[in-house]
């Protein structure tokens, strides 16, 4: 049974791409199920993704939950703004007050009179913490931060989708986005069509299709998801090639390997350093092997190989186990969604309860994906928006 009447719009595409379509026949052909809900009674199989897309445009979780409601006059919106630290009451309190934040040069302060909530992401809210002295003890004396709560778990435990991209080139499949005076045609009729109907070639995701596959038959569920893009993806996108193709990222969805987030000094504008530690697990690295082999069996599906696409020379001569290893050792990276970093539990090393209150002090939570004990079997986008309505519904209960 469907839900309906939320917040978040979730639709199927507006305007499915043809060639997106043809992946989904590729992986019937290459034994998958086709599926056409992820979220229904099973994950396995490929189809086109639902999306979060209203009127042929991005509904996002702003636009869900913050737009509706700019007219509220307890709400204020501040732009241009960086948290510097969490404040408390007086220099050994344990009572979050506050918001120390940098805007236009200066710094100001925001009051709580409840409680602050704490949702800067799997990267900086650990960091936030640590500014704040909440944190490995050791580790904020070494840069001068006064400790306030001692709580080693702080930055620890972060983990993320490994992800590895295939690429192909389609000098022929001009509709597919690219760089061409094709391309330029296609993109100005598209930008026309949607301004007229709002549908066509501006309405897509560009990860259109996909699917969650196993890296052996025996897994007892899916351990890899797959994304197929109407592009040709280089470097999320920061690396030009001319002309058209598409690409297919195979991700692993239950990695071993964990990660930490430490700070680089205790300046809040200095990025913390960030270690994924992606593979030092070996078993991540041999599903990910397996990964990309089920990848390629559904890429030269005939559905696919009709198309005339030709694989990139960046892995197309990975072969062996060995040399699709050390392709996926040059080239994987993050597909967006880390957690962990602020577990949730009631042990030492946890971070948050499950009302996700700071062990340790008071008026505190955190409210994002770095709560998460371990990433779930897909994309983070949900799960943290559920998060947060559980904060929202435990402050509303006064838990």
């Amino acid at each position: 049974m469907a839900a309906t009447g939320g917040p978040l719009n979730v639709a199927d595409l507006q305007s499915p791409h043809r060639v997106a379509r043809a992946f989904v026949e590729a992986g019937v052909q290459a034994g998958h199920p086709r599926n056409a809900d992820f979220n229904g009674a099973s994950q396995e199989g490929v189809g086109l993704y639902q999306v979060t897309h209203r009127g042929g445009e991005r509904f996002s979780a702003a636009k869900a939950y913050l737009t509706p409601h700019r007219g509220r006059p307890n709400l204020r919106v501040e732009t241009g703004a960086r948290a510097t630290r969490i404040l408390f009451d007086g220099a050994g309190g344990r009572r979050a007050v506050g918001v120390e934040f940098l805007q236009g040069g200066a710094l100001h302060t925001v009051r709580a009179r409840r409680e602050v909530l704490l949702s800067a992401g799997a990267l900086l809210s650990p960091q936030l913490l640590m500014l704040s002295g909440i944190g490995p003890a050791a580790q904020l004396q070494r840069h001068g931060i006064a400790v306030r709560h001692d709580l080693p778990g702080v930055g620890e435990h972060l983990h993320d989708h490994p992800d590895v991209v295939q690429v192909m080139d389609t000098p022929a499949l001009t509709d597919l986005f690219g760089l061409s005076l094709a391309g330029a045609r296609n993109l100005l009729g598209g930008v026309r069509e949607w301004r007229a109907r709002r549908t066509g070639l501006l309405t897509t995701n560009f990860a259109e299709a996909g699917g969650f596959i196993k890296s052996r038959p025996e897994e007892a569920a899916p351990d890899l998801q797959l994304h197929f893009v109407i592009a040709k993806l280089l470097d999320h996108g920061r690396e030009w090639s001319w002309g058209h193709g598409y690409s297919c990222h195979v991700c692993l969805l239950q990695p071993r390997s964990r990660g930490r987030v430490t700070l680089a000094s205790a300046d809040p504008q200095a990025l913390p350093l960030v270690d994924p530690a992606f593979f030092a697990d070996a078993d991540d690295l041999r599903r990910m092997v397996q990964g990309v082999r089920r990848m390629r069996e559904i890429l030269v599906q005939p559905a696919l190989s009709a198309l005339g696409g030709r694989e990139l020379a960046r892995s197309a001569g990975a072969q062996s186990d060995e040399q699709i290893a050390q392709f996926i050792a040059r080239h994987a990276d993050t597909v967006y969604h880390p957690v962990g970093s602020c577990r949730m539990g009631p042990g030492p090393l946890d971070v948050v309860d499950a009302q996700l209150r700071v062990h340790g002090v008071q008026g505190l939570r955190v409210v994002d994906a770095s709560v998460m004990p371990r990433i779930v079997s897909g994309n983070t986008n949900a799960p943290t928006i559920m998060i947060a309505e559980k904060a929202v519904d435990g402050l509303r209960a006064g838990g």
